[in-house]
């Protein structure tokens, strides 16, 4: 059984949430995820600054 992400630098851009984690295999993954209900965002970069712009640029669909 694989254990939980520990998100480690988390900030909020508006809806959007944006954290880092060490991967199983110790590589630093990005990952931004919207926390708006309905809205099912969520997405994981190799590089900070490009899940940020992800994060800024997201438009709520629910």
């Amino acid at each position: 059984m694989p254990r939980p992400n520990r998100f480690y630098d988390v900030i909020r851009i508006g809806p959007v949430q944006v954290g880092s984690y060490y991967d199983g295999r110790g590589r630093t993954k990005h990952t931004a995820t919207c926390t708006a209900p309905g809205c099912r965002f969520s997405v994981e970069k190799p590089d900070r600054s490009a899940a940020e712009l992800a994060a800024r640029t997201h438009r709520c669909n629910p």
